[in-house]
């Protein structure tokens, strides 16, 4: 769908951008948070989407500790064999059918291609294909409105395809590069077609695959700093977009069966950037807000390339934008050792570690 006509926008009453985004162009809003609160407030501006994992989990708990807390002692209490990581990952569930419960509606409405709820496998199984696929599967059945998240690492990329043939609509993550991209999009291509000649239903299902575009300036930022590189500061708020929408082209091209799906923002170029591509952003609560109540105008940027010479900098300068940028810059088996992902997968683990010393703490004090 084109971007409507001025004089047709002026006669519409868009509550912010957000919601004019959404109303006026194929890009698609999801709250990344599983706060009912957050949520709402993003239904209301046009989303229909949400996500959930560890580090949301622990930050949703410490803003909404006295909504939560019940849950937590029900939980430990109606299982005395528990350990504090299933109470952990048992509260993750419970937040997640919550969240997808007011999602469900839209996804009656658009038959699975959006209206659902993105939860995470654990961080902790990256190395592990057969464990990821295991949990994938566990989760697609919370709710009939559930994408499973699974880390692009070398172990992710099989179980991604594996997932996918077994009919989870899976949410790409840690993913950061052009080559993750790629590797996302063929392997949810081998799982579909292994469900297609299987005479086996894919027409409710959901893929996307996300690019975590801050993400991947934070690294350059640090790799300047810890190598001394000067570079024009505004280079490293374009590196994600430009893989975003260098991989978008090459989505569209070669017809890839799933969507594209901008996350970790940083500044206004993570979604504005992007407006007008069949794609979806999950901006959190707070960027949504500031968003809403910025002047910048929604119109299609999706099309519009990178500066030339900010693409020639990020690639003369460096090797990792270059890794990041160009399909064949790194192999599979490259992928853990991406510096993006090892920070990421780091500070998942340490969500996932705090939320379960939380668990403990409950536990110590709930009486049997």
């Amino acid at each position: 769908m084109d971007i409507i006509s001025d004089e047709l926008n002026q006669k519409m009453n868009y509550k912010s951008p957000l919601h004019k985004m959404t109303q006026s162009t194929p890009t698609v809003l999801w709250n990344d948070s599983c706060s009912i609160e957050e949520l709402m407030y993003s239904i209301e501006h046009g989303a229909n989407g949400a996500t959930c994992n560890p580090v949301i989990v622990w930050n949703v708990l410490k803003q909404e500790w006295d909504k939560w807390k019940d849950t937590i002692i029900q939980i430990i209490n109606d299982n005395p064999a528990y350990s504090e990581d299933d109470v952990a990952w048992k509260l993750i569930e419970a937040m997640s059918v919550k969240a997808a419960g007011v999602l469900k509606p839209v996804f009656d409405r658009e038959k699975g291609r959006n209206g659902r709820l993105s939860i995470q496998t654990d961080p902790r199984l990256y190395r592990d294909t057969d464990k990821i696929v295991k949990q994938a599967v566990h989760f697609s059945q919370l709710a009939p409105n559930m994408i499973v998240k699974i880390p692009v690492t070398k172990a992710g990329v099989k179980a991604i395809e594996e997932a996918t043939y077994l009919g989870v609509s899976i949410n790409a993550t840690v993913s950061f590069t052009l080559p993750q991209a790629i590797a996302v999009a063929e392997a949810v291509e081998r799982g579909l077609t292994r469900r297609e000649k299987e005479g086996k239903d894919i027409s409710s299902m959901g893929p996307v695959c996300t690019l975590m575009v801050g993400r991947l300036d934070d690294w350059l930022r640090h790799v300047a700093d810890k190598r001394n590189i000067i570079a024009n500061p505004h280079i490293f708020d374009w590196a994600g977009v430009a893989v975003m929408k260098k991989a978008y082209a090459i989505f569209r091209e070669r017809g890839y069966r799933l969507r594209l799906l901008s996350a970790a923002f940083r500044n206004h170029l993570h979604w504005s950037e992007f407006i007008g591509g069949d794609v979806v952003i999950s901006p959190p609560y707070q960027w949504q807000k500031r968003y809403n109540a910025s002047d910048v105008s929604v119109e299609n940027r999706m099309d519009v390339p990178v500066g030339k010479a900010i693409i020639e900098e990020l690639e003369k300068k460096f090797t990792d934008f270059r890794r990041a940028y160009h399909e064949d810059g790194m192999t599979i088996e490259e992928f853990d050792g991406f510096g993006a992902t090892v920070m990421t997968l780091t500070q998942f683990s340490q969500a996932t570690a705090n939320l379960t010393a939380k668990m403990r703490e409950m536990m110590l004090i709930v009486p049997d």
